[in-house]
C-alpha cells in the first residue's frame, strides 16, 4: 500500500513527539527540502522492502552453484553408478556384481564422468578400478589427462605406490607427463618422508624436453631444508635456470647442520 507523501511527513513528526514525550512545534519546511525528506523516507522504506525481499528469495531451500551445475552435468546413470560404487566399496563381492551389471553398461562419456568424479571425490581407489575397467574397453586409447588426473588424485591421497605404478603404465605407453605431475609427485615424496624418491621425480623431470618451470625447483628447496647436499643440487640447477631469482637460505643451525 502506498502513502502519499505528504503523509509520511506528518506520521514523521507524530512518531518523534511519541519518543521524546515533548511537543514538537510543526515547521513548514522549504519546498526542496520538503520534497528531499519525503524522498529520503520513501527510499529507506524501498530499501529495507527489498532487502527482506531478498533474504526471502535467497533461503530457498534450492541448490545452487557449483554443485547443482555439476550434477546437472552428469547424467541420472553415471550418478546411479557412482553412489552404487560407494556403497558397496567395502564389500568385494557385492562391489564386484554391481561393476559387471552396471558399470560395464555405461557409455564411454558416462564412464568417464564417474572416473572423474570419484576422482573429485577422493575415491581413489574405486577411480582406479574404473579406470582399470576403462582401459579393457574397445574404444581406449592411451591419453595422457586420463593418467595425469588420476595420478595427480593418489598422490594428494598419500597413495604413493599407487601413483608410480600408474606413472610405469603410463610411460610404458609412451605418454610423457607434464610440469604438473612432476610438481605433485615431488610434493608427495616430500610429504611422505621420502626425499630419495623426490630426488629420482627430479632427475627424470630434468629430462624433460618442456621448459623448466619454478614451482617444482621451489618446492624442493623448501622441502629439501634439512638436507643439505640434495638441496645444494638442486639449488645449482635452479641458479643456472633462473639466473634472475633470488635463493633463501635460513640459518643452519636451525635445522643442526654444521
Amino acid at each position: 500500500m502506498a502513502f502519499p507523501r505528504s503523509r509520511i511527513a506528518k506520521l514523521s513528526v507524530v512518531l518523534l513527539q511519541n519518543l521524546t514525550n515533548k511537543p514538537i512545534k510543526q515547521t513548514q519546511l522549504p519546498p526542496n527540502s520538503q520534497a528531499l525528506f519525503d524522498l529520503n523516507i520513501l527510499n529507506k522504506h524501498n530499501h529495507s522492502h527489498n532487502s527482506f525481499s531478498g533474504l526471502r528469495q535467497y533461503h530457498d531451500g534450492r541448490p545452487r552453484g557449483p554443485l547443482w551445475r555439476g550434477k546437472k552435468l552428469i547424467g541420472k546413470e553415471a550418478l546411479f553408478v557412482i553412489l552404487g560404487l560407494k556403497r558397496f566399496k567395502d564389500e568385494e563381492e557385492k562391489l564386484d556384481k554391481f561393476i559387471k551389471t552396471h558399470v560395464l553398461r555405461l557409455l564411454k562419456m558416462d564412464m568417464i564422468a564417474v572416473l572423474t568424479e570419484l576422482e573429485r571425490q577422493e575415491e581413489v581407489s574405486l577411480a582406479t578400478k574404473v579406470f582399470q575397467i576403462i582401459q579393457k574397453q574397445d574404444w581406449y586409447n592411451p591419453d595422457v589427462y586420463l593418467y595425469k588426473d588420476l595420478i595427480i588424485a593418489l598422490t594428494r591421497s598419500g597413495k604413493m605406490d599407487q601413483a608410480m605404478k600408474l606413472w610405469e603404465a603410463m610411460r610404458s605407453e609412451n605418454l610423457f607427463p607434464d610440469s604438473q605431475m612432476y610438481t605433485e609427485l615431488i610434493r608427495g615424496f616430500l610429504r611422505d618422508g621420502s626425499p630419495g624418491d623426490a630426488m629420482n621425480i627430479y632427475e627424470d623431470m630434468k629430462k624433460s624436453p618442456d621448459p623448466p618451470e619454478e614451482l617444482p625447483f621451489r618446492i624442493l628447496l623448501k622441502g629439501l631444508l634439512p638436507h643439505p647436499l640434495l638441496r645444494n643440487r638442486v639449488k645449482q640447477d635452479y641458479e643456472e635456470l633462473f639466473p634472475e631469482k633470488h635463493v633463501y637460505d635460513p640459518p643452519e643451525e636451525i635445522f643442526g647442520v654444521r
